[in-house]
């Protein structure tokens, strides 16, 4: 299998993409997975030049356009979404024009070649105010200067049970079920708990005279990882991490995880071999 591209927390920045578009049409890996945060956010810069619908107006031509160039040679594009993108959207991703250029994968299934791929976009409590991509995360705990999935705003009502009761680990438990996941691919946006690949900016701050926690990943996600050792995860949200920790990549048992999200300018493209997920390099474009 020719390698396959993975990209995180692009923020709707069209100098990434055309870089990723670029590699693909170059190198034309297999599959393409896309790790959330695709869209632009109050919290970014704004897009060069402006869109005003992004996905209708700039990814879905562009998509389309690399799909027509390459013909058999379009890759497998897996992605979801993440905290900074709004869950309105989420049925544009799904609709007929953009299910020809990828697969949504969000809390589903999917497979390339003989490996499962699953998505999930939700991370634990933030102190943003976007509560869509939010969801508790063992419990009902909400770390010190966090805002709780049940305040702040969402752009798609949902259940207010599912709100209060839902967690990442109740999702995770039925989402792979009892499946062996040897061969499975996980496209996670968060990354796992005290980790290299979720360390955050937070040295000596203090909320209400308590230190904050400098990692804030998702403790589910890394018990799940543990207990059931997928072959590979993708994670992005932290774009800090591997500047503060000199790592974008780790192991937890047997399961590679690496982290593609960049606090620079820069696409950080990831390229890896799903046969050797361990090998995996990372370039700065």
């Amino acid at each position: 299998m020719p390698a396959c591209f993975f990209a995180t927390d692009l923020h709707g920045r069209t100098a990434r993409y055309g870089k990723l578009f670029a590699a693909i049409a170059a190198e034309r890996p297999a599959a393409v997975f896309l790790g959330g945060d695709l869209l632009p956010s109050g919290a970014s810069p704004p897009a060069e030049p402006h869109f005003h619908d992004f996905l209708h107006d700039y990814m879905i031509p562009e998509f389309a356009r690399l799909r027509y160039s390459l013909g058999d040679a379009y890759p497998s594009v897996f992605l979801i979404l993440g905290n900074d993108d709004p869950r309105y959207e989420e049925e544009s991703f799904c609709a007929d024009a953009a299910a020809e250029l990828w697969q949504y994968i969000h809390q589903r299934k999917a497979s390339l070649g003989d490996l499962a791929v699953y998505g999930y976009a939700y991370v634990p409590p933030t102190p943003f105010l976007l509560k869509d991509w939010e969801r508790y995360d063992v419990s009902r705990y909400i770390p010190p200067a966090c805002v709780s999935p049940e305040e702040g705003y969402r752009s798609l009502a949902i259940d207010e049970m599912d709100i209060r009761w839902g967690t990442i680990h109740k999702d995770l438990a039925a989402l792979a079920g009892d499946a062996s996941l040897d061969r499975a691919i996980f496209l996670f946006h968060t990354p796992p708990y005290d980790t290299p690949l979720d360390r955050a900016a937070l040295d000596g701050k203090l909320f209400e005279h308590v230190e904050l926690d400098v990692h804030v990943g998702s403790i589910a996600v890394r018990r799940f990882i543990e207990h059931r050792q997928p072959l590979l995860t993708l994670h992005g949200h932290i774009h800090e991490s591997t500047r503060l920790t000199g790592d974008w990549k780790t192991t937890l048992g047997r399961t590679v995880c690496i982290n593609a999200a960049h606090d620079g300018p820069e696409l950080s493209l990831v390229r890896f071999d799903p046969e050797s997920p361990a090998a995996a390099t990372r370039d700065l474009l």
